[in-house]
């Protein structure tokens, strides 16, 4: 089954989502939170792993759009931010650890992901989330022996 259909079928009756993968990258259930964003492909140390997609929107609107209960927006300047939930590549998938296997870094306006170390097929994308539209009480559900206890940095 293509992974789109497949996607497409994980959410029921709800409309059918079509969504455009970066490539390298799957969708599944993670043992962090919900679904999470796993290799297909090796990644190396400081690789890039693809870019960040989605609707570009306002600050303003970003936080009138943090009341949802699952956020998947990510802050572009101090202006701008982009809604992986509309238009996304799987990207918004991704999952905050404490102890994260690729880090985030923005470039002439473009998010891009980074392997921090080598990352191979099978293992799950995530990052520090750090700082996030999130109450800094939302708890992290990481299990890594070194975990804060919040998604955000507090």
């Amino acid at each position: 089954m293509p992974q789109a259909a497949a996607l497409s079928q994980a959410w029921g009756n709800r409309p059918r989502m079509r969504l455009k993968l970066a490539p390298g990258l799957t969708i599944k259930e993670s043992p962090i939170d919900g679904k999470g964003c796993f290799a297909t492909a090796p990644f190396g140390r400081r690789r890039k792993i693809a870019e960040y997609a989605g609707e570009r929107i306002s600050n303003a609107q970003a936080r009138r759009r943090s009341q949802r209960r699952i956020l998947r927006i990510c802050a572009v300047d101090d202006r701008w931010s982009l809604d992986g939930s509309r238009g996304g590549n799987g990207t918004h998938y991704i999952n905050h650890s404490c102890t994260p296997n690729s880090y985030m870094k923005i470039v002439h306006g473009h998010i891009l992901f980074f392997a921090l170390r080598d990352i191979t097929p099978g293992e799950e994308i995530t990052i520090d989330y750090e700082t996030t539209l999130h109450s800094d009480r939302k708890r992290c559900t990481c299990r890594a022996r070194t975990c804060r206890g919040t998604i955000n940095k507090v």
